[in-house]
């Protein structure tokens, strides 16, 4: 089996790895399905196959996650999408685990699934905190069927691990960290995007990943920084940031967030502005919630709260604020981005239904050495 690691390698070919079945049983289209829905959306490291989800199958996953098809099909279970895969002469090499629930533990049930996927012959990635490689049943069946797993949250040797040096004051890109109110609110698909958009004005842009399904889709810089001892978080952030700069010279370096400031679960938010030093911050927000994701009774802090937390811990300003439409109706939403933008005096946007062009935009008023002129 192939060594695992949780930091997010410089890679510049050999994309895509493989052909992958994400396997999401019962949570696609929840937030519990984030990383199925990061690697619908975009993957470099594999080319996506199908989706599995019994509850949701014969639908298209794009149209479940953005209301438009990207080709990808939901199927029924593993054997349903490996024999799917089989008739496009596309055969199978992968089953990621597209699941990230609280915690990060995998159930009984998933986990006889894994079992009958590695006996069909497929190589399994997964990112959850329950390590198949230390499983012995699960480990046992990889080595006989001579599949490898990979546990992309496993961390690294702490001989590996870098500790916080200061030399983030040596980067000279623009750094922006793409924060938010809350844990699955869509930071990377924001950041992802914001690359996107930087790049096609003429700009050259590094996204830092900082969760595992960055490392699934394919991202050249980065740690999974969740699973990491907390000695050596900050250093791996900072790291991370100043390898992206040491390596590639890049303009802009967008920072994927990791939960939010004052998540009482996950407040990684903390640690990218510590770390990171950002420069300038963006903040994605869903108006629709009330209450942190997956906490019933922990209400979420006020949105001018929050900002008011992050610019006094940073010094830095948040510059714009992204909308997550989720629980919106999709006419009401420019109204929605309207409020938000009165409340803060920020501009507001929904990425995925707007584009993050203005938002790239005004990040360029922020660059020393503009090369093109935004759209």
């Amino acid at each position: 089996m192939k060594k695992s690691t949780n930091k997010i390698q410089p890679t510049a070919s050999g994309f895509p790895e493989g052909n992958a079945i994400v396997y999401c049983e019962s949570a696609f289209g929840t937030t519990n399905g984030k990383t199925a829905h990061g690697l619908v959306r975009r993957s470099h490291r594999y080319r996506v196959l199908s989706v599995v989800d019994s509850r949701r199958a014969g639908r298209d996953a794009g149209t479940v996650l953005d209301g438009k098809a990207c080709g990808i099909p939901i199927l029924l279970d593993v054997p349903d999408a490996i024999l799917e895969a089989n008739n496009q002469d596309l055969p199978a090499t992968h089953l990621v685990v597209g699941l990230a629930p609280d915690g990060g533990r995998l159930s009984p049930r998933h986990r006889t699934t894994i079992l009958r996927a590695i006996e069909l012959g497929l190589n399994i990635d997964c990112g959850l905190h329950d390590f198949l490689s230390e499983d012995p049943e699960i480990a046992a069946a990889a080595a006989e069927a001579r599949v490898n797993l990979r546990d992309v949250r496993k961390p690294p040797p702490r001989s590996e691990l870098h500790f916080f040096s200061g030399k983030i004051e040596g980067v000279k890109a623009l750094k922006v960290a793409l924060l938010g109110t809350d844990s699955a609110v869509g930071k990377r698909t924001t950041a992802w995007l914001l690359v996107d958009a930087l790049e096609k004005a003429g700009y050259q842009a590094e996204m830092i990943g900082t969760g595992q399904t960055a490392w699934m889709q394919g991202a050249r810089y980065g740690v999974v920084m969740d699973s990491l001892v907390n000695d050596f978080v900050a250093g791996e952030i900072e790291h991370a940031v100043w390898s992206a700069w040491n390596e590639r010279q890049p303009d802009v370096i967008v920072v994927e967030g990791q939960g939010s400031l004052m998540n009482p679960a996950y407040p990684g938010g903390l640690e990218i502005l510590a770390a990171a030093r950002p420069d300038i911050v963006v903040l994605q927000h869903a108006p629709a919630r009330d209450e942190y994701d997956g906490f019933p009774g922990y209400p979420l802090h006020p949105l001018g709260q929050q900002i008011e937390a992050i610019e006094l811990l940073s010094g830095r300003p948040v510059v714009a604020i992204t909308i997550n439409h989720e629980g919106i109706e999709r006419h009401i939403v420019p109204t929605v981005a309207e409020a938000v933008s009165r409340e803060t005096g920020l501009p507001a946007c929904d990425p995925l239904l707007d584009g993050v062009g203005v938002l790239a935009g005004l990040l360029s008023t922020h660059l020393d050495r503009p090369r093109a002129k935004m759209a």
